[in-house]
């Protein structure tokens, strides 16, 4: 096999998708934790998520 392509995704890219996935899943873990519905962290998830990428696409060349 001629793997003469380069990586799907880069290794910033990756870090930066990575420390989303981590902030995303904390504050789903936490706020279910604290007593509300699991559709409610799963929301709350998914806008760290969007909050936390935008962030460290910011901060991290």
């Amino acid at each position: 096999m001629n793997n003469s392509q380069g990586p799907l995704l880069g290794q910033r890219a990756a870090v930066i998708f990575l420390l989303g996935v981590l902030c995303a899943a904390t504050t789903g873990i936490l706020t279910v934790l604290s007593g509300t519905a699991p559709a409610t962290g799963f929301l709350a998830a998914g806008g760290a998520f969007v909050t936390a990428v935008a962030f460290f696409h910011m901060i991290i060349e």
